[in-house]
C-alpha cells in the first residue's frame, strides 16, 4: 500500500470522511440503526418483554418524538429561544392531515403529499407565533409560547363545527406507498411480510410505519445538519450566545428568529401528520402541555445543539418512560419471584412518573450537558464549573 493510500485510509478510519460527508453518514447510520433494532429485541432480556411486532410498533411511535426533538432543537438548542408551546404545531400538523385525508372532510390526498402540506401549514403557524414575540426574550418568551400552546388545543376543542370537538376526527385514511401487490418474503421467520407495496399500510402491520418514519427522520436530520453548518445556522448560534452582539455584527435577528420558529414548527408538523395517519384519529387531548414539556426534557437530556444526541436522547427517554418503566414489573417477576430484597413486591407501574422524575433530577445533577452533548455545550458548562472552582479557591486563599 502506498503512502498516499495509507494516509487516505487513516483519514477514513479516523472519521474525517464521515465528517466531511454528513449526509452520507446520516443515511448509513440510520440504515444501520433501523436494521439492528428489530434484531436486538429478539435477544434476552428484551425477548421476555414482548414480541418483535410490539417492539417495532413502539419504535415507530418513538420516531414521532425523535422528529419533535430534532425540530425543537433548532429553536432551543441552536437559536436559544425557549418554546413551551411546541405541541401546538404538532396539533396543527395532525389536523391538517385530518382535513386532507379523511371521510370527515371528504378529501383523500396522498400521505406523502400531506407530509409537505402539514409541514408548510405548521411553518406558517410558526411565523404567526414568532412575529409578535420578536421583542421578547427568556422567561417572557417562554410564557407567551406557553399561552399559544394552551390556546390551540382549546380552539380545536371548542370548534365543533370544524373539528368535531372533543370527539376528534376519526377514520383517517392510512398511508400507502404504491398500489402494487409485491410482497416481501419472510426471512426464516425473523422478519414478517413488510407489506410496503401492498397499498394501505394496515393497522396490524407496524413495519411500514417503522421504515417510513426512519426515512422521514433521515431526511430531516440531513436538512438539520445542512442548516446547522450554513450561514443561517451560524447566525442562530450567534443569537443564542448574545443577541445584541449578533445584531451589532449585521445579523438580521428578526428574520433569523422567525426562520427558527418556522423550521422548528415544520418538523413538528411532519410528526403530527405521521402520528395522525398511524393512529387514524386526531383529538385535542393528544396535544397538551405535557407533550411540550416532554419534548423539551428530551432535548435537554439528549444534549442541546447535538442533532444525533437529541435524536438518540429522545429515543432513549421515550423507551424508558413508555416501555422500560412499564416492563419493570415483568422483569422483577421473572428474576425476583419472591420480590426485591428490601422493597418486596412493588408495583412499578404505579410509580412510573415518580421514577421518571427522579431520573430527570439525577440527570440534571450528574450530567447537566445531556447524554450526548455537543462539544461547544460541554465546553461552556465545564468552563463555568472550572471558573467557579477557581473563584472558590481564590476566596479561600
Amino acid at each position: 500500500m502506498t503512502a498516499a493510500a495509507r494516509a487516505s485510509w487513516a483519514r477514513f478510519r479516523g472519521g474525517h470522511f464521515f465528517g466531511r460527508h454528513q449526509s452520507f453518514s446520516v443515511v448509513v447510520g440510520m440504515a444501520i440503526v433501523t436494521a439492528i433494532l428489530p434484531f436486538i429485541v429478539l435477544a434476552p432480556p428484551f425477548s421476555g418483554f414482548g414480541t418483535q411486532t410490539d417492539f417495532v410498533d413502539g419504535f415507530s411511535q418513538a420516531g414521532v418524538w425523535v422528529l419533535l426533538a430534532i425540530g425543537l432543537n433548532v429553536v432551543v438548542g441552536l437559536a436559544g429561544l425557549l418554546d413551551l408551546g411546541y405541541a401546538a404545531f404538532f396539533a396543527i400538523g395532525a389536523y391538517t392531515y385530518a382535513y386532507g385525508a379523511s371521510p370527515y372532510s371528504g378529501n383523500h390526498v396522498a400521505f406523502w403529499v400531506m407530509l409537505l402540506v402539514g409541514a408548510a401549514v405548521a411553518a406558517m403557524a410558526g411565523l404567526l407565533l414568532g412575529a409578535p414575540t420578536l421583542r421578547l426574550r427568556g422567561d417572557y418568551l417562554a410564557i407567551v409560547t406557553l399561552g399559544f400552546g394552551e390556546i390551540v388545543p382549546v380552539v380545536f376543542t371548542n370548534s365543533d363545527q370544524y373539528t368535531n370537538g372533543t370527539n376528534g376526527i376519526t377514520a383517517l385514511y392510512q398511508p400507502s406507498l404504491i398500489n402494487l401487490s409485491l410482497p416481501i418474503p419472510n426471512l426464516s421467520g425473523i422478519l414478517p411480510n413488510l407489506g410496503l407495496f401492498q397499498g394501505s399500510y394496515g393497522f396490524g402491520n407496524p413495519w411500514p410505519y417503522y421504515i417510513s418514519v426512519a426515512a422521514i427522520i433521515s431526511v430531516v436530520m440531513i436538512l438539520a445538519y445542512r442548516l446547522q453548518d450554513s450561514r443561517l445556522g451560524r447566525a442562530w448560534m450567534a443569537i443564542r450566545e448574545d443577541e445584541l452582539a449578533a445584531a451589532s455584527m449585521g445579523i438580521n435577528t428578526v428574520t433569523t428568529k422567525l426562520l427558527a420558529f418556522a423550521i422548528g414548527a415544520s418538523t413538528s408538523g411532519l410528526a403530527g401528520v405521521y402520528l395522525s395517519s398511524k393512529l387514524s384519529i386526531v383529538s385535542p387531548t393528544q396535544f397538551g402541555f405535557t407533550v411540550s414539556f416532554t419534548v423539551l426534557a428530551m432535548v435537554v437530556l439528549g444534549g442541546m445543539g447535538n442533532i444525533w444526541g437529541v435524536a438518540a436522547g429522545a429515543f432513549v427517554v421515550y423507551e424508558i418512560q413508555s416501555q422500560g418503566l412499564k416492563q419493570l414489573n415483568v422483569f422483577v417477576g421473572q428474576y425476583f419471584p419472591n420480590g426485591l430484597p428490601i422493597f418486596g413486591h412493588v408495583d412499578f407501574l404505579t410509580y412510573q412518573y415518580l421514577l421518571y422524575g427522579l431520573a430527570l433530577v439525577g440527570m440534571m445533577l450528574l450530567r447537566p450537558e445531556g447524554l450526548f452533548p455537543s462539544r461547544r455545550r460541554r465546553q461552556e458548562l465545564h468552563d463555568v464549573e472550572d471558573a467557579d472552582a477557581a473563584n472558590v479557591e481564590l476566596v479561600e486563599a
